[in-house]
This record gives structure tokens, C-alpha cells and sequence, in this order.
């Protein structure tokens, strides 16, 4: 027996139909493509050429023998097209089957149990292995974007150094603003009657009531026009 299908007969598979099928796969692997577990039916009544499920780390691949074993018919459906796998238990064996993302169902019945739990087993394994790497794939653009915008920042600090910020002087304009009565000897005040004096205190209470200035205000020019009367 040749030592290279020794390892695929763990689980009591069919050394014949193992030899056979091995034989063929040599010539249909892709580069660094790896066998990783070989699952044969084994059903109630005499198969000569039963069928056989190959798991590889790229892909499974169903092989069924055709014309009394003259010939083989292989399907493949790599990983990135199965959706999920499942492992029906029977009393004569288990059933192994798989959904694609096209909503296809692939089965393989008469699978001996244990090799049935190892073929579930080992297709898990490849699937969270897949979605693991399209994780990191996705990632990967997020930490570009992240590096992106610090080196945007970076920029734009630079720029403020070299370019200080200047603070406009509005202390003119707020002097105007709160200032719109000049002070009552400024606007002669002085040279007005008492009658002229208390007119324009009722003026500027009117201005107060108005909210036309502030209280701050009217009580200086009341404080100046008092002082006259």
C-alpha cells in the first residue's frame, strides 16, 4: 500500500476506492492545493464503486465513479461559495451536505459517523479560516484611512505655525456701542435750564424703558443732570 493514502484510512475508508480516487486527484490539485481528509460511502448492501468526498484546503470536491469504475465525474465548489455545511446522523451511516450562496443544496449520504463528524469538522475550520481573512482584508483600508487623516493633521497644524491667528481689535467699535448718549458736559448740558434739564431726564427714562440703553447709562446722565439742577 502506498504510503501516501495511509493517512486517509483513519476511519476505516475503503483502501480501494481511496487508491483510486487519489490517483486521479494528482492531476487535478491546483498549486499549493493539500488534500486535508477523504470521506467514503459505505452503504448496507456491496458498493464496488461507491462515492467519495474530498476536502482540500481550497475547495471539496464530490467524485463519483461512472461506467463500473472506468470512469470518474468530479464536481468542485470552493469555499468562498459554500454558505454553510451540515451533518445529518443516521442509523445506517450520516449524511454530509452544504449550501451555496446560490441556494444550492449538495449532498453525500451512507457517510460513516465518524468520518462524517471529521469531514464537518474539518469544512468549519476552512470557512472560519476564510471569514477570518476577509476580516482582515477589511480592516486593512480602515487603518489606511486612520494614517490618511493623521498625516492631514499633521499638514494643517504645520500650517498654523507658520501662519499665527490674529485677534481684531474691536475696542473701538464696543466703545461706540455702549456709548451712543455722549457725557451730558460734552453735549452741553450745562448751558440748559432747569426746565430743559428735567425734559431731558423724562427723555432719557423713556430711552431706559425702551431698552434703547442701559441702566448703567441712564443713571450717569441722571447723575450729570442733577448735578445741574
Amino acid at each position: 500500500m502506498k504510503d501516501q493514502i495511509k493517512k486517509f484510512l483513519n476511519e476505516e475508508q475503503d483502501p480501494k476506492a481511496i487508491e483510486k480516487i487519489t490517483s486521479k486527484l494528482n492531476d487535478l490539485l491546483m498549486k499549493n492545493e493539500e488534500i486535508g481528509y477523504i470521506g467514503v460511502q459505505k452503504k448496507p448492501a456491496i458498493t464496488v464503486f461507491p462515492d467519495s468526498i474530498v476536502l482540500t484546503n481550497k475547495r471539496i470536491i464530490i467524485c463519483q465513479p461512472k461506467n463500473l469504475g472506468l470512469s470518474m465525474d468530479f464536481t468542485d465548489y470552493t469555499w468562498d461559495q459554500i454558505e454553510g455545511t451540515f451533518v445529518k446522523e443516521n442509523i445506517l451511516g450520516s449524511e454530509f451536505s452544504f449550501s451555496t450562496k446560490t441556494d444550492m443544496t449538495v449532498s453525500i449520504d451512507y457517510i460513516p459517523k465518524i468520518q462524517a463528524r471529521k469531514i464537518y469538522t474539518f469544512a468549519k475550520e476552512q470557512l472560519d479560516l476564510l471569514k477570518n481573512n476577509n476580516n482582515s482584508n477589511v480592516a486593512a483600508p480602515e487603518a489606511l484611512t486612520e494614517e490618511i487623516e493623521e498625516m492631514e493633521t499633521e499638514e494643517v497644524s504645520n500650517f498654523a505655525e507658520i501662519i499665527p491667528a490674529s485677534v481684531p481689535d474691536f475696542t473701538m467699535e464696543k466703545e461706540e456701542f455702549h456709548n451712543p448718549i455722549p457725557a451730558a458736559k460734552e453735549s452741553g448740558l450745562a448751558g440748559l435750564s432747569q426746565d430743559e434739564l428735567f425734559e431731558k431726564l423724562q427723555n432719557y427714562k423713556k430711552l431706559l424703558d425702551n431698552g434703547l440703553i442701559l441702566q448703567g447709562e441712564y443713571d450717569a446722565l441722571k447723575k450729570e443732570i442733577l448735578s445741574l439742577m
